[in-house]
């Protein structure tokens, strides 16, 4: 049967998956599997494009110690991009006033169906207005489809305001695509469910959420030696961890590790330059004028 009008690869009902809820049960998950791993490969030709968009937001977050990044979407798409925001915070130690989130149907709509508040312009731009956009910020819109009403409004409007848009799709030649300064295309192509694109589009979007947003705190000095030391070690394991992390990044043994973090309140980055032998209000000094990047404060002291 011949479908009216041009049709999104994410909207597409594709012979493959015709025959899929008749399959054995393995097979049904091989095929899921497949379409995911095919959504993943989607990925690499957008690396250049996530690696630009993340070191243009770096650069931007630099710049307005105010600046905030600011997801927007809806349904799936305005949930994976908070739980991306969300998890900044403990795993980065990015400031929670730093972030903010644009979710068409409001935050009721994380936990409960709001279909429709996804084709809400005026919505859109009502939410906009309220978190007072403003350059330095850095606004991230997401849509699987590329088209959805309001995620393309938060881009407009978040551009209008001056701040850094990027746009997260996952069908060519879309407006939301058009609308933003970075651009980032997965063509994941058709769901084992026809439109299903908490499936496939999902995935591909929670993973390059993953590798922009980790550039860019890895950009903002929030890493060293692969370690998270703007850790927040706000239970058990995470104390213990931190232990660790000074262990390796000071090069030293576990109790001066304690005591270095006891005099820290646990502060991981400025422990570490404690156990070098730093005082601490001159190590947190150095950390503000270098922009938190242990690398740049060691090589000038001669350490590394």
């Amino acid at each position: 049967m011949q479908l009216l009008g041009s049709m999104r690869k994410t909207e597409e009902f594709a012979d493959t998956y015709r025959d899929l809820e008749t399959r054995e049960s393995s097979d049904i998950l091989r095929t899921i599997l497949g379409a995911q791993e095919r959504g993943l490969a989607a990925l690499k030709p957008a690396i250049p494009a996530i690696a630009a968009a993340a070191d243009a937001a770096a650069d931007c977050l630099r710049k307005h110690p105010a600046g905030r990044l600011i997801y927007a979407g809806a349904g799936t798409s305005a949930r994976l991009g908070v739980q991306d925001g969300v998890e900044l915070v403990p795993t980065f130690g990015w400031p929670e006033e730093r972030l903010a989130y644009l979710i068409a149907g409001g935050p009721a709509a994380l936990t409960h169906t709001a279909e429709g508040a996804e084709d809400n312009v005026e919505q859109a731009m009502n939410d906009a207005r309220a978190l007072t956009l403003r350059a330095g910020d850095v606004c991230i819109s997401l849509s699987a489809s590329g088209v959805t009403p309001y995620a393309i409004s938060a881009c407009n409007a978040a551009r209008t305001a001056g701040a850094l848009t990027i746009g997260i799709a996952n069908n060519p030649d879309t407006p939301l695509l058009y609308s933003a300064d970075h651009a980032i295309l997965m063509e994941s192509g058709p769901e084992p469910i026809g439109g299903s694109t908490r499936m496939t589009a999902g995935t591909t979007q929670k993973v390059a959420l993953n590798l922009f947003s980790t550039l860019t705190m890895i950009r903002m000095g929030r890493v060293y030696h692969g370690m998270m030391v703007d850790v927040i070690p706000s239970n058990a394991k995470l104390r213990k961890r931190a232990v660790r992390i000074v262990v390796v990044g000071a090069d030293t043994d576990e109790s001066t590790a304690r005591a270095a973090l006891e005099t820290t309140d646990y502060h991981v980055k400025t422990a570490i330059l404690v156990a070098l032998g730093f005082n601490a209000d001159a190590a947190d000094d150095l950390i503000e004028t270098h922009h938190g990047d242990l690398h740049a404060i060691l090589a000038v002291r001669g350490i590394e």
